[in-house]
């Protein structure tokens, strides 16, 4: 079939034998143009996907849960530590520094009593004033 299409592109053929192959070609027989592609769209992942930074401001132990919950879910945290106890604000920050250790993130401080949490797919950058490390001794 395909050295007559060949015959009739170059006029060795009749036009009637070229109408019989487009009307041979039958639609409903192909296999959808998708179900064995291997190509990938670059944007496939990140289409309506927009980074998030929330903010938290815990005053019970149990808060963390929530703050860690979106660390996992590739969430950039805020916490401010101002209204909880230290004693208690010092777990709170070992646990989350445990949960940044296990996804690969990091934890800075950027304020006195304030850590900024990121999962690996964020890039922190700058530096903190020297007056910020003189007041790590809370914590």
């Amino acid at each position: 079939m395909a050295a007559n299409f060949l015959k009739s592109l170059f006029g060795d053929e009749d036009v009637d034998e070229q109408d019989n192959y487009y009307e041979s070609t039958d639609q409903s027989n192909l296999a959808p143009a998708n179900s064995n592609n291997k190509i990938v769209s670059i944007n496939s992942g990140r289409v309506n996907q927009m980074s998030q930074i929330s903010l938290y401001e815990p005053r019970l132990y149990a808060d963390v849960k929530q703050i860690a919950s979106q660390l996992l879910d590739n969430h950039a945290v805020i916490v401010n530590f101002t209204q909880m106890d230290s004693s208690v604000a010092a777990r709170l920050v070992d646990f989350l520094n445990g949960t940044v250790f296990a996804i690969d993130g990091e934890m800075k401080r950027i304020g006195k009593e304030i850590f900024l949490c990121t999962p690996k797919n964020y890039e922190i950058s700058g530096n903190l004033s020297s007056n910020l490390k003189n007041d790590s001794d809370k914590f």
